[in-house]
């Protein structure tokens, strides 16, 4: 501290003893108490944002200031040159009468085109994509089609192309059947179990069959059942996908095994690689199990029975075009004015449909 206050000193002492013979004295001082404003300034602020007018003045002045001079200035010459290069770049940048070169950019149907190919088609590359568009006579660059993906955020086919357990279902839909366990306790607090199965390319509940106790014989036979009610629904059986729940014995899966279906048991921790049966569960309780209070196993047979018919055949699904998933052909035309309510269990599930003309 003390070693740079005696260095100070010392150099104002020698640029007043520089200033006292000369005859615009007063106009060095001026200027040597502005450069010590601008060296405090310095110290306070840590970037400098110029202007574009700063950096014009700048780059005008630089020629016309002396060597000597440069060392005061808050930039490097190279800097202010750089700045002087800059504007005569825009300048000449602004000529239009110059042809313009490289490749023409691409239209917005063109770019739309391309993520379009990317998203529905997640395991093809950048050169694949060029391919498809040659066929349809689209000479557009692989760099191209990197840049416009990259822009629309659309990763990599490596990454797009894993296989996730949503496309998994999506694409096995028609032959996949979906089971799982769902707890209901009576008012009495005995704990009953409901083994459903889900046919995911119909959104078809197949079966509903609940249990207080699901031992090895009892899951055992309703996988049997579920392959004698495929065949009479025609259905076909491909896959089944079930958790690890130690309920679902080895004899359920060389039962379905037996009848050509392969088991696919999900990971730990994983919902959404069944989801469609968690879905399911969740309408069951919303609509119905979450309103009613269970006394017996009887009753909750009824209540499955009752609640299956109306989600086959009267509850439209969002999958299945609002439709019912077992609905037939188009929705019935208006014969007449009256339209007819069907309830079930009391007034929670509802059916309306137009009344049959009269004979």
């Amino acid at each position: 501290m003390l070693a740079s206050l005696l260095y100070a000193l010392a150099r104002l002492v020698v640029e007043l003893l520089s200033v006292r013979g000369a005859e615009d004295a007063a106009l060095r001082a001026e200027v040597l108490a502005l450069r010590r404003q601008v060296q405090v300034l310095e110290r306070r602020i840590k970037r400098i944002r110029w202007a574009p007018g700063d950096r014009m003045m700048l780059a005008a002045l630089n020629p016309r200031l002396p060597k000597a001079s440069w060392p005061g200035l808050l930039v490097k010459p190279e800097t202010v040159l750089g700045w002087h290069r800059e504007l005569i770049r825009r300048r000449w940048a602004a000529y239009t009468g110059r042809p313009r070169r490289g490749r023409p950019p691409l239209g917005d149907d063109m770019r739309a085109l391309i993520v379009r190919m990317a998203k529905e088609n997640p395991s093809w590359g950048y050169v694949r994509i060029r391919g498809e568009l040659l066929k349809l006579g689209h000479g557009v660059a692989a760099t191209s089609i990197r840049a416009v993906l990259i822009r629309a955020k659309v990763p990599p086919a490596g990454r797009r192309g894993a296989l996730s357990w949503k496309r998994f279902l999506a694409a096995h839909a028609q032959s996949l059947i979906a089971t799982d366990f769902l707890i209901v306790d009576t008012i009495f607090f005995k704990r009953l179990y409901v083994l459903f199965f889900l046919h995911l390319g119909t959104r078809r509940l197949v079966a509903a069959i609940s249990s207080a106790e699901p031992n090895q014989a009892w899951v055992t036979q309703q996988a049997r059942n579920l392959t004698m009610q495929l065949q009479d629904d025609k259905l076909e059986l491909k896959y089944v996908t079930h958790d690890r729940d130690r309920k679902y014995c080895r004899a359920f899966d060389a039962v379905l095994r037996a009848e050509g279906a392969e088991v696919i048991v999900t990971p730990l921790l994983a919902p959404t690689a069944n989801a469609h049966a968690e879905r399911w569960v969740g309408s069951l309780r919303r609509e119905c199990l979450d309103r009613l209070l269970i006394v017996s196993e009887r009753q909750l047979a009824v209540v499955l029975h009752e609640y299956l018919t109306h989600y086959n055949s009267e509850r439209p699904h969002r999958s299945c075009g609002l439709r019912p998933p077992t609905a037939r052909g188009d929705p019935a035309l208006a014969l007449t004015d009256a339209v007819l309510r069907k309830v079930r269990l009391g007034g929670l599930l509802s059916d309306y449909r137009y009344a049959p003309v009269a004979a």
